[in-house]
């Protein structure tokens, strides 16, 4: 059975940090693409970063330089820190799990993050 369990997510200040987790289990970790995506209501799930099996990253525009995804293949874990956040970063942010050799991809059941202002 595979699992992506995120945490980390909660309440803070805008201009603080928070740092996201997602361990993993049931799939070989350190061969799939792990991804961070986030949805507001009423608006289309966008991806926020991705990083590949060999630690190639990719951000969205409005993140880069504030947004920083990494991994640790050793524990599962995929994890995005998010620093000088914005109020437009309140959202529920899910974690992604993709092998597109074997046409796979799993879904986190998301964390919520709210940045007041």
């Amino acid at each position: 059975q595979v699992q992506l369990v995120e945490s980390g997510g909660g309440l803070v200040q805008a201009g603080g940090s928070l740092r996201l987790s997602c361990v993993a289990s049931g799939i070989i970790f350190g061969r799939n693409i792990m991804d961070w995506y986030r949805q507001a209501p009423g608006k289309q799930r966008e991806l926020v970063a991705s990083i590949t099996s060999s630690r190639s990253t990719n951000y969205a525009e409005s993140v880069k330089g504030r947004f920083t995804i990494s991994r640790d293949n050793d524990k599962n874990t995929v994890y995005l820190q998010m620093d000088s956040l914005k109020p437009e970063d309140t959202t529920v942010y899910y974690c992604h799990s993709n092998r597109p050799s074997l046409q796979s991809e799993y879904w986190g059941q998301g964390t919520q993050v709210t940045v007041s202002s």
